[in-house]
């Protein structure tokens, strides 16, 4: 356990959380935060899994691991040489992959259980009839929310196709990607000016770009095209 308590400290400061705010959203008290990042106290085990909860680790990732020294650097598996935890559903009649769908209300969930086949099995799933999407490969549907990509609109479906190999990706691509500390986010993808970043930039000229760490990077899916149930309007000097 000799990295909890420092682990425990850098992930508050990357989220800019306080003592009190990290209590609050873990329900602990502020003493015990207090307790655990000075290494002055063993924390119960279910303590350990509130607090995995909230930054989006395994308990072995809090307990093991320097964080904060990985955060720099280049995850060993980018180019998915090494097999990614990515449970599929399958129709049982044509063993055929079905396409799984994360509505916003399930993008917390998704976080925590995108390696997990019991949550990815309690989603909805369907075939996609499209004749552009290949039966071969593997498929997701993730509803979005906020303006920072208009004019594609809140609420709209991207659909998207799962990237194994991250030295792959196109800048100025458009990509979904889940991350551990910002939920799931739509954006149009760039490398960073360090080799351990990528940057975020959204098409409204309203949303800075940022960076992230690859080691808060969970997944990463380009998008190939999306479905929404509102029309744009009509500029209001037409």
């Amino acid at each position: 356990m000799h990295h909890l308590a420092n682990n425990i400290k850098y992930l508050r400061g990357r989220r800019t959380m306080s003592q009190r705010q990290l209590a609050a959203k873990a329900e602990l008290s502020v003493s015990t935060i207090r307790a655990i990042e000075k290494g002055t106290s063993l924390p119960r085990v279910n303590n350990l899994r509130k607090l995995a909860e909230v930054f989006n680790y395994s308990l072995d990732e809090l307990l093991d691991t320097d964080l904060e020294s990985q955060a720099g650097s280049i995850p060993e598996n980018l180019n998915g040489s090494r097999i990614r935890v990515l449970p599929i559903m399958v129709n049982e009649e044509n063993q055929r992959e079905k396409v799984s769908l994360v509505p916003v209300k399930a993008v917390a969930g998704y976080v925590r259980g995108h390696s997990d086949t019991t949550f990815i099995a309690g989603l909805s799933h369907f075939a996609m009839p499209f004749p552009e999407l290949s039966a071969e490969r593997t498929y997701r549907v993730f509803q979005i929310e906020g303006e920072s990509m208009l004019p594609v609109l809140p609420g709209s479906y991207i659909i998207c196709e799962y990237l194994q190999d991250w030295t792959l990706i196109r800048p100025g691509a458009l990509y979904v990607v889940a991350t551990r500390d910002d939920g799931i986010v739509f954006k149009r993808l760039y490398k960073g000016d360090k080799e351990h970043l990528l940057e975020f930039h959204s098409d409204n000229p309203e949303f800075e770009p940022y960076s992230l760490e690859l080691s808060n990077i969970l997944e990463i899916w380009p998008a190939r095209g999306y479905v929404s149930f509102q029309f744009p309007e009509l500029p209001e000097n037409k």
